[in-house]
């Protein structure tokens, strides 16, 4: 075995104080990482995992900055990121096994693969419409079920008194569900909280998130998503279909599952990353077209979290698998609906259309939509900054299960307490008319046939709330309503989101926008002698609704698109776009968006699609990993064995180098293998002595590997003797040749290109005469995208 040392040096756990245990939680995580800081030499260093680098605050002395005119060794902010999480393996390993496979697989065989995959597309769109059909239905029959209880029961108390009753009734019926959905994420799956579209974002990105594509995980989030909007909170379940569509297609398209472990025995050559991981991109795009009835927004969805390296046919399988999903969901809900055939329900959430002669806009009403988005982007960044301060309280002392579900309960309960007093002290009654849109009025102390107007917003679920915001006729809701409704629904969804149930922001996030909305076009048509003719409330309403998504989550692209098929309507296009810009822009220069957040805090190695603008000066020597841990072409079983059992090191991949026969010069790179590789080949005891004595031994296969994939098992269960240890291991056969390396004076942007464009998880480092001299890894490079300004940001929220 070879160790090549370079500039950043290994540390071990032993020399590390008070970091034995990696306390990074997943992305709805428990607890903040710990770490060390250690003083030498003036200079603080700091020792996160196992990489010991000099701060970016160590002051250079006039010599240094004289010769380079930058640090001598360039930081890495570990500190910012956890090693619970690794790469995946993207890049296929073009072995000797995989390429005589390749080679004997006929034309025929190529087309039937290509067949196999828009089957598994379909199959992803059809199973994953299915969900949001079934959480549909389920979600309408129980939240109707409790409005209905509770609107007779404050009906029955308005007239002999005693309505506070009625206020414990609809707080325990809200905590009652609540309870259920908190219990089995918080003790059965905890990734399965939230709306799981962060984690979906670093899947794409490349990230392997523990548990995150799981069976399990699939029905804690349906059930728990169900608990969450039929509890009254201040949700939606659109977000979730996101990661829903992602673990079906993750388990469809493998042919089996491993948590029922049952083989199927279908679909085995997808059973490797590059493969599932394009799957889990069309699952992805199915839930967004599932939730919001656009398919072409979908597509874009995954596009700009994804990677660059899609082509043509992978774009149009996500398509047709967004088409499937969409079309299903209409299709089953056209026969629960009673309209069989009447294909007017593509999404969960449904804005109604908006027909262009009664809210078309006018070019002078521009400059106010883009005011309005500048608006959106100063709440959502509020939004996004209180929320964060949430989570880190949530982070420090709320991170047991059971005060996790009390936590959620009682916002559940005040929700109940605060939607109640707001209708119990409102005096805004409107008329009853004959076609009225609610779904349940609420007459209270209004006179006969007339209803509460402030219980049409908090009365209902929140996708029944927005269509009303959207479509009821100017005159339906005062200002002052509009506006307490704003006020506390915003709080109470920051509040809530982060919170151990399974739960989306996208719909929260348009009910308040679109209050807002409707508010600020009811105020320019006071103010104004003609606003009545040209400033609808409804138009307004949409304005605001995507003013206040997009300060928040700061998506544009797809949010534009998926906005746009949502109301059907594509006059709204260009709006809806600067609208969208604006906020983002705004918002992007006080903080981050929601998600960034959270993985931000989650210490996940995500990378952006561009390196730091002021990277040039940094060369793939500054930024590499080393002492590289090297193993010869032929390894000593022992050897291999004692390296994978190293806690303090835990790597995953391995530069294969080969010495020069009669030679003391330093081995030069031939080859790279992975440690779930090296894994393989000892279960299996693929060793030269064993070969040599047992002339009949099979061959091991790339079935051998796929079968072992994705939960390959740990280095401690393999049982090798001592004589075992003696024996040698030939690792030219199933070595990568061909690894990806860079000189080692490459600068960072290019090094960044090329990891990211092509999906790398390792990029060997060599110098003049292909030694090896360091390794890039996705954290290597993910670390440096915060630069300073990102590591005192997250010192003072972590101190």
């Amino acid at each position: 075995m070879a160790n090549i040392t370079k500039k950043v040096s290994w540390s071990s756990r032993a020399d590390e104080s008070g970091a034995t245990g990696e306390g990074t939680p997943l992305l709805n995580g428990s607890e903040l990482p710990k770490y060390s800081r250690q003083l030498s030499g003036g200079g603080s260093i700091f020792q996160i995992g196992r990489l010991s680098t000099v701060d970016l605050e160590e002051e250079m002395t006039s010599d240094e900055d004289s010769l380079r005119g930058r640090p001598k060794e360039i930081p890495h902010n570990e500190k910012l990121l956890s090693l619970k999480f690794e790469s995946l393996d993207y890049d296929n390993s073009e072995n000797q096994l995989f390429l005589e496979e390749e080679r004997r697989m006929s034309y025929m065989g190529f087309r039937c693969l290509e067949i196999s995959r828009w089957v598994v597309c379909g199959l992803i769109g059809f199973m994953t419409g299915l969900i949001a059909c079934f959480i549909d239905i389920v979600v309408e029959k129980l939240a109707g079920v409790k409005y209905q209880v509770v609107k007779q029961n404050i009906e029955k108390f308005t007239e002999v008194g005693g309505l506070s009753i009625s206020l414990i009734l609809w707080a325990v019926l809200n905590s009652a569900f609540v309870m259920v959905g908190a219990i089995i994420v918080a003790f059965f799956e905890p990734i399965a909280a939230g709306s799981g579209i962060p984690q979906i974002k670093c899947y794409l990105n490349g990230v392997k998130i523990p548990r995150v594509v799981r069976l399990k995980t699939l029905v804690v989030k349906v059930g728990g998503v169900i608990c969450s909007v039929a509890g009254g909170l201040a949700v939606g379940k659109e977000g979730p279909m996101i990661h829903s569509g992602a673990v079906v297609a993750a388990g469809v398209s493998q042919g089996r599952s491993t948590s029922l472990k049952k083989d199927f025995k279908i679909f085995e050559y997808f059973r490797r990353d590059t493969e599932k991981r394009d799957f889990v991109s069309a699952g992805a795009a199915a839930g967004v077209s599932a939730a919001f009835g656009a398919p072409v927004g979908g597509v874009l969805f995954s596009l700009e979290e994804g990677a660059s390296f899609w082509n043509q046919m992978l774009t149009w399988r996500i398509f047709f698998a967004s088409m499937i999903s969409t079309f299903t969901l209409n299709f089953f809900l056209s026969i629960y609906n009673n309209k069989t055939g009447d294909l007017s329900s593509p999404g969960l959430i449904n804005f109604g259309r908006f027909e262009s002669d009664s809210v078309a806009y006018n070019l002078y009403e521009i400059p106010l939509f883009i005011a309005m988005g500048a608006i959106g982007g100063l709440l959502g960044a509020l939004f996004n900054i209180l929320n964060y301060w949430l989570t880190i309280f949530r982070i420090r002392y709320v991170h047991r299960p059971c005060l996790q579900v009390m936590e959620a309960m009682l916002v559940a309960a005040v929700t109940a307490t605060v939607s109640f007093a707001m209708i119990y002290f409102s005096n805004d009654c409107q008329p009853l008319g004959p076609d009225h849109a609610e779904e349940y009025p609420l007459q209270l102390f209004c006179a006969d046939g007339e209803y509460n107007s402030m219980a049409t917003a908090f009365f209902n679920t929140p996708e029944r709330s927005v269509r009303s915001l959207f479509h009821n006729q100017p005159g339906t809701y005062n200002p002052l309503t509009l506006g307490m409704f704003t006020l506390t629904y915003f709080f109470l969804a920051c509040w809530t989101y982060g919170l151990t149930v399974s739960a989306g922001v996208f719909i929260p996030s348009l009910l308040i926008g679109a209050a807002w909305g409707r508010l600020f076009g009811i105020l320019l048509a006071s103010i104004t002698s003609s606003g009545s003719i040209w400033a609808d409330p409804g138009k307004y309403a949409l304005i605001g609704a995507a003013a206040q998504l997009g300060g928040i989550v700061r998506m544009t692209l797809s949010l534009t698109v998926i906005m746009v098929e949502a109301t059907g309507n594509v006059t709204y296009g260009l709006p809806i776009m600067l609208v969208l810009m604006t906020a983002k822009i705004v918002g992007d220069y006080f903080v981050e968006g929601l998600y960034d957040i959270h993985i931000k805090l989650q210490s996940v190695p995500f990378l952006h699609w561009e390196a730091p603008a002021t990277s040039h000066w940094l060369t793939a020597r500054e930024v590499m990993s080393s002492p590289v841990t090297c193993f010869n072409r032929i390894e000593k079983v022992g050897t291999i064995v004692d390296v994978l059992s190293n806690t303090s090191t835990n790597h995953n991949g391995f530069p294969v180098v080969v010495h020069v026969a009669g030679s003391d010069e330093p081995a030069k790179l031939c080859g790279l293998i992975l440690r779930s590789q090296l894994i393989v080949l000892l279960k299996h005891k693929v060793f030269v002595e064993l070969a040599r004595s047992r002339l009949t031994q099979r061959k091991l296969q790339l079935k051998d590997f796929r079968d072992a994939y994705p939960r390959f098992p740990p280095i401690q269960s393999i049982h090798v003797s001592q004589d075992e240890r003696e024996c040698m291991m030939d690792l030219t056969e199933f070595m990568n040749p061909t690894p990806y390396t860079v000189p080692q004076e490459t600068s960072l942007p290019r090094v960044f290109k090329l990891f990211r464009a092509l999906g790398l998880r390792h990029l060997v480092v060599v110098d003049d005469e292909n030694k090896v001299v360091g390794l890039v890894t996705r954290k290597d490079l993910a670390r440096y995208h915060l630069g300073k300004h990102g590591l005192e940001e997250l010192q003072l929220a972590q101190t």
